[in-house]
């Protein structure tokens, strides 16, 4: 199986009606700037989500203007030089081919066919229950075996709950209560994931060592459905700056091959006349290798062939730039020392169907401020599933919204037993079945309900009084009661307003100032377990707070004295992550910072210089015999003390990597 190191992805969806398709593509051409951009794996498709195929197919529908076997033609110029090619197929839609056979489409649960916004992607889904199953897994077939395709992404595979009459009769036949969106879910869950098991042993049977990729999949569950994870992720396309940093800390948990998909897009998909920043790429690409991810830029190609020079050049230029880094990316891992649990895997299809939604996106917030607060404290760690390993972590943190069921708390206790701590938060540690209190003694505190103050606010004990601000700091969100059993020491407490934010009928309680102390515990430690009575991480999320993040940063002083880097005086937007190769670590500097523009676009326009930026790795037994930046080989002094060796770095501009050499 081929491991893609750089890589290139295309969407080619193209309208029935648009003319041209294919007719000028250059093969030689297009290949030759693949090579010169050093990439190795590319993915174009055999079918896209308008429904026509880009070869003469058998089984579906050739778009009607093409003339020539447009993906053929591309998996032979990019075999003759090397590079590896996936097909793309839509699976969840295909809109010609639903147009045809509205037989295949979803019936969605309220009655309709057809989803408004008519023309959207999506207004028309494929139901997998048809006879629309048995004609793509022939394309799949089909395009295996004309080709030697090096793999597939399946895209778009989730799809609405379906009524249908196929999808009826398995319901009854199953006992799934359709009214019940709980049931109707899962249902179409399982659904989704017997489909992806018939393609996956499809496209196998024809080549056991495909790449296959099924986005909208959930992580997981393509333990043994897939051979690799993408995460698709265009900052500036609907997804935003937090998830990258979030979801590339929990895929590389997983034991998979990984790709970090980015685009040059202005705005999103589709956008022909758009194209970023290459400092903006950069970033997205510099960032995912820091984080021991692989690098993706996806495009969307002129039906006609016309190659955008400017997106050629942009490119060129970013691979260029990081390229002579593959002597210390090939092998190496992040080295961690920390992890937040996470609760809802990614992307969370599993989740659908009554409240589990709206319990999803708080425990998402959490997860995704979580993983800010500890990048801006230039902490190492992972974003690790209740189904990881957590024997490396030294500190595991519950944002806001972890239950603990019996085997969970199992695990807990155990990690716990052998020296490492806990830092949890809001409702994070009650028991998972009743919610009614803390499911292990270790927490020290007890759970009395709802904190009935909004807002409430927090004020420190002299103990913990480090960088926060003297006076009552405001919770802008709700939390909890909590009681401190003896011997569990108290190093916040909360303050109650005068009166809550709320409508009394004459007026809008609006002015809510601080009153008194309630003595309440806020924040305590028992032994290794500290706990947070309100959702700190949302709130940080929604507020930016930044005494919020102190608490954090006081916590792990005492937890983690001795954190794997220091970077005293580092501003926060910059980044610092550590990966290890045998005989050397590698830490990698990031100094980007996306702005929020006009109508709330994040851009980065420019990488950020700094000057001077001072980082400390712990040596861990691992003595350096010199420290250099990569590529250049620039030999930087360092110092050792303690159990710390620091080094400055003169420039930053964008990343820097130093590397310690053994």
């Amino acid at each position: 199986m081929h491991i893609p190191k750089w890589a290139f992805f295309f969407d080619f969806h193209t309208m029935p009606a648009n003319p041209d398709v294919g007719k000028d593509f250059d093969m030689d051409a297009i290949t030759d700037w693949f090579q010169d951009c050093g990439v190795d794996f590319v993915a174009f498709p055999a079918r896209c989500n308008l429904g026509t195929a880009y070869y003469p197919t058998k089984l579906g529908i050739p778009h009607p203007s093409m003339e020539r076997d447009l993906y053929g033609d591309l998996v032979k110029a990019c075999h003759a030089k090397g590079i590896a090619i996936s097909a793309y197929i839509n699976i969840g839609l295909s809109h010609e081919e639903a147009y045809r056979h509205r037989e295949w489409t979803t019936l969605r649960a309220d009655g309709h066919m057809y989803a408004e916004p008519f023309g959207d992607s999506f207004f028309r889904q494929m139901c997998y229950n048809t006879g629309y199953a048995e004609h793509v897994a022939g394309m799949v077939r089909e395009v295996a075996e004309w080709y030697d395709v090096d793999g597939f992404f399946f895209d778009c595979f989730h799809t609405q709950p379906c009524i249908g009459a196929e999808c009826m009769e398995k319901m009854k036949a199953e006992g799934v209560d359709h009214t019940d969106s709980v049931q109707l879910n899962d249902f179409n869950y399982r659904k989704m994931l017997a489909m992806a098991k018939r393609l996956s042993e499809t496209a196998r049977s024809v080549k056991p060592d495909m790449l296959l990729y099924f986005n909208g999949i959930d992580y997981r569950a393509q333990a043994e459905l897939g051979s690799y994870l993408e995460l698709e992720c265009l900052p500036q396309g609907g997804w935003g700056y937090e998830l990258l940093p979030m979801v590339s800390r929990y895929m590389r948990t997983l034991g998979k091959p990984i790709l970090n998909m980015t685009g040059r897009f202005q705005r999103s998909w589709g956008d022909f006349g758009g194209v970023r920043t290459a400092p903006s790429v950069e970033y997205d690409c510099i960032y995912g290798i820091a984080n021991g991810v692989p690098p993706n830029i996806g495009d969307h190609f002129h039906p006609r062939g016309d190659l955008n020079r400017a997106v050629m050049k942009m490119d060129k230029e970013v691979y260029s730039a990081l390229q002579p880094l593959q002597p210390w990316i090939e092998g190496a891992t992040p080295v961690v020392e920390m992890a937040n649990i996470v609760v809802a895997d990614y992307p969370g299809y599993g989740w659908f169907g009554g409240d589990r939604p709206q319990r999803k996106n708080l425990a998402v917030q959490a997860l995704k401020s979580a993983t800010r607060v500890l990048s801006e404290l230039k902490m190492q760690f992972d974003n690790a599933s209740t189904a990881s390993d957590w024997d490396a972590y030294k500190v595991l943190v519950l944002p806001d919204e972890v239950l603990i069921d019996d085997e969970m708390g199992t695990r807990l206790q155990a990690h716990l037993d052998r020296g490492g701590a806990i830092i949890s938060t809001g409702k994070s540690g009650l028991d998972e079945a009743e919610q009614s209190d803390f499911a292990l003694d270790a927490w020290g505190v007890a759970y009395k309900g709802d904190d009935p103050y909004d807002p409430a606010f927090i004020e420190f004990e002299p103990s913990f009084t480090e960088g926060m601000p003297d006076m009552p700091v405001t919770l802008y969100e709700k939390g909890t009661m909590i009681e401190a059993a003896p011997g569990t020491e108290v190093l916040a407490t909360i303050t109650a307003p005068y009166y809550n934010n709320m409508w009394d009928g004459r007026q809008g309680f609006r002015y809510t100032p601080p009153d008194k102390t309630t003595g309440r515990p806020a924040v305590t430690l028992n032994s290794r377990v500290a706990h947070v009575s309100h959702p700190l991480f949302r709130t940080y999320f929604t507020s930016a707070s930044l005494p919020l993040r102190q608490i954090v940063a006081n916590l792990l002083k005492r937890l983690l004295p001795e954190p794997l880097t220091l970077a005293p005086g580092a501003p926060a937007f910059s980044r610092v992550t550590v990966t290890s190769q045998p005989n050397r670590r590698m830490v990698y500097v990031l100094a980007y910072l996306p702005e929020s523009r006009g109508a709330g676009i994040n851009m980065i326009e420019e990488p950020i210089d700094l000057l001077d930026f001072t980082v400390s790795l712990r040596l861990d037994g691992r003595m350096p015999k010199k420290t250099y930046l990569a590529p250049s080989g620039e030999e930087l002094p360092f110092t050792i003390e303690g159990n710390y060796a620091t080094v400055t770095i003169p420039h930053v501009r964008g990343w820097s990597v130093l590397v310690f050499e053994e």
